[in-house]
């Protein structure tokens, strides 16, 4: 070990003993300072700055501060430990100068994350499920699974993010969980096969974050995944949340259930029942029984858009959008970008809702597979507007997206899945025209709201991040 590795394993140690010891008391002033410490470890200047907004956020008695308290004081301390160890100093800080050094060295930079479907097997069967067209013969085996996390560290990401299917008709996950203990564990889970036996084995390994699927209230709920699910979540949040586990909500905004997602009534539940975290995703029609009718209008597209803006500034819930928050990526994300989806045969995915490939993963190493011509493409391409109100190559560029299809992956990953850049193709178009009107409205006062308020001095800097 030469003598920058030392010191920089001597500032790492050094902010989770001190993390620690400061967590005993969640009060402002120690989060502050616990900021100042974290700033110090990363050697991306965007991910300073991002550490210094935090802090500011903390100065100024935002929900922030709330919400870093419910983390810091509700979750068990073995599970805080493992989110502060694998999340921010593994992923962020260490994974970080990791994924730099890659980028030095290999000519491309890994993406944040990795998505990953063991199974597309599952219990329900949802109307409108983005991945109900999928064959459920096939499946990740362990091995693939084990040898593509080893690849992910090594190349600095720390942060596996499951879903499929049901993640958790695979028995096998805790397996993994325990044997990557430095890397931590998003999944995406209808929730239905979490009982108190594997809410004890959360609090044994400490890494893994459940995210439980919920459209709504109970109406909006039961109407998609069937009468009872909801009361079913609200006993297992109880359960999380008895058990100081950090848990995440997912939902998908349809034109159904618009109005209670963006609910004040649905957000201060979350937070009464210990949810910390909110990821909201838009219906797209593909998958099982493709239907245009069930996509959200752009007007509720824009207006979700605005609610969450509302709910950051004054509530105890962290959010994000996967189509509305491209200021918080700078654009779109897909393609190894920032991450990238392995379904259960092994095919490199662009992105979640991209059905189309150009590697299977069982052939080729992670490296490989992530700078194919397909990624590269992407890439090249990314953000496909200034604007990052729209990001999306699917709804949002659909010009962009259909030449990947139809022209860069070498085949779609399930039977159907080209319909969307065929069949669905004007509509897509369609809806992308009126969007984009509504999107560049608001951009444009974004922009100018930004120049007002900043000094003359940053004003040029304001226009270009947003």
């Amino acid at each position: 070990m030469d003598l920058y590795q030392k010191a920089k394993f001597y500032s790492i140690s050094k902010f989770t003993t001190t993390a620690l010891s400061l967590l005993a008391n969640t009060s402002k002033e120690n989060l502050i300072r616990l900021s100042y410490l974290a700033e110090r470890i990363p050697h991306k200047e965007s991910y300073r700055e991002k550490i210094r907004w935090i802090r500011t956020l903390f100065q100024n008695d935002h929900p922030a501060l709330t919400i870093a308290r419910r983390l810091l004081n509700e979750t068990h301390p073995y599970h805080r430990k493992k989110i502060i160890t694998n999340f921010i100093i593994n992923q962020l800080l260490v994974g970080t100068n990791r994924r730099r050094v890659f980028e030095e060295q290999r000519g491309f930079k890994p993406p944040n994350a990795m998505l990953i479907s063991p199974t597309m097997r599952c219990n329900l069967r949802c109307f409108g499920c983005y991945s109900g067209s999928y064959s459920t013969q096939e499946e990740l085996s362990f091995d693939v699974i084990d040898r593509l996390i080893h690849e992910c560290n090594e190349m600095g990401i720390y942060l596996v993010i499951i879903t499929g299917g049901e993640p958790f008709l695979r028995r096998d996950l805790f397996d993994l969980f325990e044997k990557h203990p430095n890397s931590i564990f998003q999944v995406y889970t209808n929730g239905t096969l979490i009982n108190e036996a594997m809410v004890e084995q959360f609090v044994a390994l400490g890494n893994v974050v459940p995210a439980l699927s919920l459209e709504g209230m109970e109406e909006e709920t039961d109407a998609r995944r069937g009468k009872g699910h909801f009361d079913r979540m609200v006993r297992v949040m109880d359960l999380l949340k008895r058990a100081g586990i950090f848990f995440a909500i997912s939902t998908t905004q349809t034109k159904l259930n618009t109005e209670i997602i963006g609910s004040d009534r649905f957000i201060d539940f979350l937070v009464e029942k210990g949810c910390i975290f909110l990821w909201n995703f838009h219906y797209i029609p593909i998958g099982r029984d493709a239907d245009l009718t069930l996509m959200a209008t752009p007007e509720q597209r824009a207006w979700i858009r605005e609610r969450f803006a509302y709910f950051r500034a004054t509530k105890a819930l962290l959010m994000v959008d996967f189509w509305n928050d491209g200021c918080l990526t700078e654009g779109c994300i897909a393609g190894g970008r920032k991450y990238f989806h392995v379904n259960a045969r092994g095919d490199l995915e662009p992105c979640v809702f991209c059905h189309f490939a150009y590697d299977n993963i069982k052939e080729k190493s992670l490296v490989e597979a992530l700078n194919s011509p397909l990624f590269q493409e992407i890439r090249a391409r990314q953000p496909f507007s200034d604007n990052f109100f729209i990001n999306c190559p699917l709804i949002d560029h659909p010009e962009h997206g259909k030449e990947f299809a139809l022209k860069y992956a070498k085949y779609f990953t399930h039977p159907g899945a080209e319909g969307f850049f065929t069949d669905l193709s004007p509509a897509i178009e369609a809806y992308s025209k009126t969007y984009r009107t509504m999107a560049e409205a608001a951009w444009r006062e974004r922009m100018e709201s930004r120049k007002e308020q900043s000094p003359p001095h940053e004003k040029k800097v304001a226009g270009q991040h947003g």
